[in-house]
């Protein structure tokens, strides 16, 4: 599946990248695309917990700041933690309505 699917870094789980249309892809090859999607989406929640245990630290960490430069790091940490968020609940409610079509 390497060849269907990248790791993004950033949000750290596995992402699509499909090289030509879902079309072109034998009914096996979709199937496969499918299951391996559904692992991957499955563990989105649980990537989401992670990264919300992280941003409490964080939000903890930053009632106890005091260095205002220090506290402007936090806070930029948090909106980018926030951000990955919302991006793996894209991902997660998008591709629900795909695989629900392509089954």
């Amino acid at each position: 599946m390497d060849e269907f699917f990248k790791y993004d870094e950033r949000l750290g789980i596995h992402l699509p990248m499909l090289n030509k249309d879902w079309d072109e892809f034998t009914k096996q090859t979709q199937q496969n695309i499918l299951l391996y999607w559904e692992k991957i989406r499955g563990t989105i929640p649980d990537r989401i917990a992670e990264i919300e245990q992280e941003i409490n630290k964080k939000q903890t960490e930053l009632g106890n700041e005091q260095d205002f430069s220090r506290s402007c790091t936090l806070n930029s940490e948090i909106s980018e933690l926030a951000s990955i968020i919302n991006d793996l609940w894209i991902w997660y409610r998008m591709n629900q309505t795909v695989t629900k079509k392509h089954l």
